[in-house]
């Protein structure tokens, strides 16, 4: 898809977020804000992040989710209302397989460049009240996608995202998700990726490099939370 809309813009503060009997910081409950959003290298004015190390930063200012998986879910978990994936930016007409990493887009005075897929975390759950939500976001692919901020700008409910420019090794945030989150034996794939430097967080390069040299990474506390914390009461 070469255009898509931006359907509703969202920012978000740092709130206690209750999980397994222990409590973790995070700005994953946003809400819709009206009117022209000033938008930094940083993100959106007023958003923030729990955890600089892990959210947030210059290669991970907005969170993109599309619309269309807000269908998806329902059909899961009930009715789901925006921004319920902590997004930034909820759109219609551009999908995780459209996302190209590198693709350029304008968005009202701001243009925004597609940098890498969202790794879902255990917050999802802890936000949704789904234990294993991170897991079902994980598996459906429905994850979103981070934008690093070219030119800082304002951008708005109802703004025309457009395509400026795609990278020519196709390689889209859907298929960096599967093979970073869901299908990790696939050692092909993984050189494929590898074969195109600059296109991955170099996090994630070591990371492929070492399961190549067969040493799998272990995703349980990503996913789940830290070690040691009490699931809640059944």
């Amino acid at each position: 898809m070469n255009r898509g809309r931006v359907l509703v813009v969202s920012v978000g503060v740092v709130r206690p977020l209750p999980w397994h009997g222990r409590t973790v910081a995070s700005g994953i409950a946003k809400t819709p804000v009206a009117g022209p959003v000033e938008v930094t290298r940083l993100g959106l004015a007023g958003d923030e992040q729990g955890d600089r190390k892990r959210h947030g930063g210059p290669d991970k200012a907005v969170l993109v989710y599309p619309d269309e998986h807000y269908r998806a879910w329902a059909r899961q978990l009930g009715d789901l209302t925006a921004p319920a994936f902590g997004e930034n930016l909820t759109t219609t007409g551009v999908l995780e397989g459209d996302a190209v990493l590198g693709s350029v887009y304008a968005i009202g005075t701001a243009v925004l460049q597609v940098t890498q897929p969202r790794r879902p975390c255990f917050r999802l759950a802890a936000h949704h009240g789904v234990e294993d939500m991170a897991v079902l976001t994980q598996r459906s692919g429905r994850t979103g996608f981070y934008c690093r901020v070219l030119r800082p700008g304002h951008l708005t409910a109802g703004d025309t995202v457009a395509l400026l420019s795609r990278p020519e090794h196709g390689i889209t945030a859907a298929e960096v998700h599967r093979v970073l989150n869901v299908d990790r034996g696939d050692h092909v794939a993984a050189r494929h990726l590898l074969d195109h430097p600059g296109v991955l967080p170099e996090s994630w390069v070591a990371l492929l490099r070492k399961r190549l040299d067969g040493h799998l990474d272990d995703q349980a506390e990503r996913l789940h939370g830290p070690a040691g914390a009490t699931p809640p009461p059944s």
